[in-house]
């Protein structure tokens, strides 16, 4: 009996203790746990920060695909831009100097590639900062992805109103562009045509493959003081405009207004001056590329008017300008187009942000983007406002006979 007894008091303190050890490691797992999740909360809460001399800074980009042309243009001033500042020593992080490491990824022009690149850049190879995308489609695709790492971008032309804003209207936080947006091109064009008096008359010819074409023609249509006569729509990769073409041709316009890139503006105007139609045509800086004139014909490329916000004509003035222009012409062996010039501005966006706030932390970098007032530009001096757009001026470029003629600066 009392062998019986001791054995069950040890076996009963080896139940306490067993419970006690089994409690305390029980604690000591909750523990471990909640500072796991302080540690997730905390690197959330950071961002992403450089460390040893360099920093990183990404490029989601459309580099193949449908809207590779202009997205190798900006990969061609995003490396420049990062080529002269590495060149110059780096970018002045307080009181040390750190180069940038470039990271290019190829989004191939679907919303499914920007976002799993935005991925790839945010929480893979820990960038500070990205450039891109071309398009709003794709960038609006990777905002979760950046939004989530907390991690800015800066989009050289991604042109939607509501790109860098929230469904209820209020700003996202790591989304910033480099250019105006629609509604500011589409109104500029439409006074424009109001300050010619000899337009009466007006045919849309808009693209609605997208917001872009719809979004302008509609801010257009919005403004202008001449009567809209006739509004029709293409889709991204027509080919053949004689049916759009022959029923304007008919409404005796004084101008036509064709918002949309140039692969198939190139062709409206072509189609347009063969059927005898020799009125304005004004658009968009979808069509700010040589490849309008090489598609339209240099024969068929005159009284051509549209938006844009840079001009290798109106750059005399800038010393940021034509240093970019020089310094393209010299690299690259080609006159300086629009998109190369709005990636080389939002490499110097990022730059700024950086030195502004003496720091590569991503979460500072975007809160410094906000702050950005009278910053020196090739596209010209850019102040970013509440919605995170820039404030600059926009230009109105004349084709004639495929070639610049002129370029007007709008304040």
């Amino acid at each position: 009996m009392m062998k019986d007894k001791m054995k069950t008091n040890m076996s009963n303190k080896r139940k306490v203790g067993f419970k006690q050890i089994t409690k305390m490691m029980a604690v000591a797992g909750a523990a471990l746990m909640m500072v796991g999740c302080a540690t997730n909360s905390n690197a959330t809460k950071s961002g992403n920060e450089a460390t040893g001399s360099t920093v990183k800074i990404g490029m989601n980009m459309e580099l193949s695909g449908a809207a590779a042309g202009y997205g190798n243009q900006m990969k061609k001033g995003f490396e420049l831009a990062v080529n002269e500042i590495n060149a110059a020593g780096g970018i002045k992080v307080g009181d040390k100097k750190m180069k940038i490491e470039p990271v290019i990824l190829d989004n191939k022009s679907t919303t499914s590639g920007a976002a799993s690149v935005a991925a790839q850049l945010a929480t893979k190879e820990k960038v500070s900062a990205i450039v891109g995308t071309a398009t709003t489609s794709a960038g609006t695709a990777a905002i979760p992805a950046i939004t989530k790492a907390k991690v800015a971008a800066v989009s050289p032309s991604a042109t939607d109103p509501n790109f860098t804003l929230q469904k209820d209207g209020t700003v996202q936080p790591y989304v910033f562009r480099a250019c105006f947006e629609n509604n500011f091109q589409g109104k500029t064009a439409a006074h424009y045509v109001n300050d010619q008096k000899s337009i009466k008359k007006v045919a849309i010819i808009a693209d609605n493959s997208s917001d872009y074409g719809t979004g302008l023609a509609k801010a257009f249509k919005g403004e202008v003081d001449a009567k809209v006569v006739s509004t029709q729509y293409f889709a991204e990769g027509d080919k053949d405009f004689n049916a759009l073409v022959t029923s304007i041709k008919s409404q005796d316009i004084d101008a036509i207004y064709a918002p949309g890139y140039y692969s198939e503006v190139g062709l409206i105007i072509k189609q347009a001056r063969q059927s005898g139609i020799d009125v304005p045509i004004i658009g968009s800086d979808g069509m700010a590329d040589p490849k309008l004139a090489e598609i339209a014909g240099d024969e068929n490329a005159s009284n051509v008017f549209y938006t844009t916000p840079f001009s290798t004509m109106s750059a005399n003035s800038n010393d940021v300008a034509k240093k970019f222009i020089t310094n393209y012409e010299k690299k690259y062996d080609q006159t300086a187009p629009t998109f190369s010039a709005l990636a080389y501005d939002s490499v110097l966006m990022i730059k700024q942000a950086i030195e502004n706030g003496k720091s590569t932390n991503s979460v500072k970098i975007a809160k410094e983007l906000a702050k950005i007032k009278d910053m020196p530009a090739a596209a010209g001096d850019i102040t970013v406002n509440k919605n995170h757009d820039p404030e600059k001026p926009i230009i109105i470029e004349e084709l004639q006979k495929g070639k610049v003629a002129k370029a007007t600066v709008v304040k």
